[in-house]
């Protein structure tokens, strides 16, 4: 079963209405309901299999990610004080890894995938309870459905007696930028206002961390269709894809809120890594304030 981080037509628009008007959209209450079913808690190996042409650099942006949501050592706001909202949610904290890396620079299955294709990937190596398979597409890989009405998925199949979960993020450096790496382009949709800069130098994988942070926090907090989400399971809000587009304080759909900006390079960034990275990280619900927590 797999859940979509849906950016549809309709959510772009809405980006682009009057302030005025996304204030009476804010005061609706937002609730992820607990359905009473397992989270993924404790130490969980994130395995990535890469399809298609990445460059080194491009390969270190977003394993520095993955490292910096459980390190200590970087200043606040940080990426790891960004992912210690998940220990709100029951069952306690969950400290993320990089295990295996899998390199498939042949497209050894073409390079129009479909969801079939996806789980073949994610099983190139073990599917447990205890990790999560990342499959990450290259800037020329088309993948049904992405861009029209996702950026990424997450999901969960058997393995043996047990299940596992998967995540698929594409690079939409070439496809679409304007809907999956936003604010780092300018939008599809809607009055066309300079982007921001992204603070790694790379529109794609900038987004690709951006999409890949919404859905580790969606799958830890959801990993089979039975932990927190509010609306129908088959399209629900989760723990960030509840909080589109806000990224600091202040934001309203269209603006992505008040962030940090580097003095040097003039990249806007709300979380500083491991390494000297910095990242731009979507707002998560707060189960104890029941509303959506940026950083900045």
């Amino acid at each position: 079963m797999a859940f979509n981080y849906y950016f549809t037509t309709l959510a772009f628009l809405l980006c682009f209405l009057a302030p005025s008007f996304a204030a009476l959209v804010q005061e609706q209450p937002l609730v992820l309901k607990y359905h009473n079913g397992i989270l993924l808690k404790g130490n969980i190996t994130v395995n990535l299999i890469w399809y298609g042409q990445f460059t080194p650099i491009q390969r270190s942006i977003i394993v520095d990610f993955i490292n910096s949501l459980n390190s200590k050592g970087a200043p606040l706001p940080s990426t790891s004080s960004w992912w210690k909202t998940t220990e709100k949610y029951r069952g306690g904290s969950s400290s993320l890894s990089v295990g295996h890396q899998i390199l498939h620079e042949e497209y050894t299955l073409g390079k129009i995938l479909k969801s079939q294709h996806l789980i073949a990937l994610a099983s190139k190596t073990h599917f447990a309870v205890s990790s999560i398979n990342v499959v990450l597409t290259a800037k020329d890989v088309v993948v049904d459905g992405f861009c029209m009405s996702k950026c990424g998925t997450h999901g969960s199949t058997k393995s043996g007696s047990g299940r596992g979960t998967y995540i698929w993020v594409g690079n939409s450096d070439l496809q679409c930028p304007g809907q999956c790496a936003w604010p780092f382009h300018q939008p599809i949709y809607g009055p066309q206002t300079p982007p921001l800069i992204a603070p790694n130098g790379d529109v794609g994988v900038d987004g690709m961390v951006i999409n890949l942070a919404t859905l580790f926090a969606n799958t830890v907090t959801n990993p089979f269709n039975s932990g927190y989400f509010q609306g129908p399971p088959t399209a629900p809000l989760e723990a960030v894809s509840a909080c589109t587009g806000q990224f600091g304080s202040g934001s309203y759909p269209g603006y992505p809120g008040r962030v940090l900006v580097d003095k040097v390079t003039g990249a806007s960034f709300n979380a500083y890594g491991v390494n000297g990275r910095k990242y731009m990280l979507p707002a998560m619900w707060d189960p104890q304030s029941s509303a959506c927590k940026t950083l900045v």
